[in-house]
């Protein structure tokens, strides 16, 4: 009948919307699509009805028209991770507390699903992009460079990558591996293993080739085992590359590494272990050769969690403060959205060691 306005359909127009409100198509739009100026009086109108009507706005054609998703893309190397959980948690706090979804992808560290995986979100149009890179020199870093090229910002967080110029918000990873191992020497530990090294067959001879090693891998590993290397030094404590695991990062090479420097002629009496799996694999170690934590083996690992305050013993581990760095991450790259110029910076959140009961003088000789 004249005068009649349109029953609304299962997908809410927005000339229904219009109708609904009592305004013109072209105010609905505005108000719907977040652009050009509408009154608050006629905003508020047209909202109300949206709701009333269950309107939901066309995403993409909304980016088309302005050129803004309202949505950041997260890539991390595995949101089975509690670590990255924590990560991509506080990036979905902050960025919904400012307007903003978020896209995550996991790409379970390997460079090729990174890469697929920034394609995506560079066709999602997505505004911002924030990743846990796996990326480690500039042969590797194109993807990144193509999102940089289409405009869209990129932040990194957990780790740097040298050869990018970029926002990076990690933690304090060389000073927190140095304060581990100096408590460990403070016990009176002079072999002390690292595990978590570099992905090679065999253990560098020197120094410098197993710092460069490292480095060819994630930054994260090469700044651990420089604090690890500091620590030695700073004690006159000569190397060993011995006491160093290399290999597949897994637990169940990390076990296998630990039982080899528990069977040697001068045997590891300490562990610092830079991964959670890398803990799991030494406890292993540790009980297949019937020694005790920490009365035979002190242990100290990163990644502090529920289960290490209950372990028997509880065990001494180094604090991240995840929610804080995908939060971090999360305002940095907003502020650059909203018209901050980029830093260029790294962004380094402070670490803590939490003092349990892994820690022990080592055993006296037999």
């Amino acid at each position: 009948m004249p005068g009649e306005r349109p029953r609304p359909s299962a997908s809410p127009t927005i000339s229904e919307v219009a109708a609904e409100a009592g305004v013109g198509r072209a105010t609905a739009a505005r108000t719907l699509g977040g652009y050009g100026y509408v009154s608050p009086e006629l905003k508020e109108r047209v909202l109300a009805a949206a709701e009333k009507l269950g309107y939901r706005a066309n995403a993409l054609a909304r980016s088309m028209s302005t050129g803004v998703t309202h949505t950041l893309g997260v890539i991390v190397a595995d949101i089975g991770n509690p670590f990255f959980a924590g990560v991509v948690r506080g990036i979905c706090d902050t960025s919904r507390a400012r307007g903003f979804d978020t896209l995550v992808v996991s790409t379970y560290e390997r460079l090729d699903e990174e890469v697929a995986a920034a394609n995506v979100l560079i066709d999602k149009r997505v505004d911002g992009i924030i990743v846990a890179s796996a990326a480690v020199d500039r042969s590797s870093v194109g993807h990144i460079r193509t999102a940089l090229d289409r405009g869209i910002p990129v932040v990194l967080v957990d780790r740097a990558v040298p050869s990018l110029d970029l926002d990076a918000v990690v933690i304090d990873n060389r000073d927190a591996a140095r304060e581990a191992v100096e408590k460990l020497i403070a016990a009176g530990h002079r072999r002390i293993g690292f595990v978590w090294g570099p992905p090679v067959d065999k253990a560098p001879a020197t120094r410098r080739e197993l710092i460069a090693a490292a480095s060819r891998n994630l930054w994260t590993d090469g700044e651990r085992l420089r604090g690890y290397l500091d620590a030695l030094d700073d004690a006159g404590i000569p190397f060993d590359p011995e006491l160093v695991m290399v290999g597949p990062k897994v637990e169940e090479r990390a076990a296998r590494e630990v039982a080899r420097m528990l069977g040697l002629p001068d045997r590891v009496t300490a562990l610092f272990c830079t991964e959670t799996d890398g803990v799991t694999g030494a406890l292993r170690a540790i009980r297949a050769r019937e020694l005790s934590c920490p009365g035979d083996v002190s242990l100290i690992g990163f990644d502090d969690s529920a289960w290490a305050a209950v372990m028997v013993p509880p065990l001494t581990m180094i604090e991240q403060p995840v929610q804080q760095l995908g939060s971090t991450a999360a305002e940095v790259l907003l502020d650059v959205l909203a018209g901050a110029e980029p830093r260029r910076a790294m962004h380094t959140l402070r670490t803590r060691l939490v003092d349990r009961s892994s820690v022990a003088p080592p055993p006296a000789p037999a």
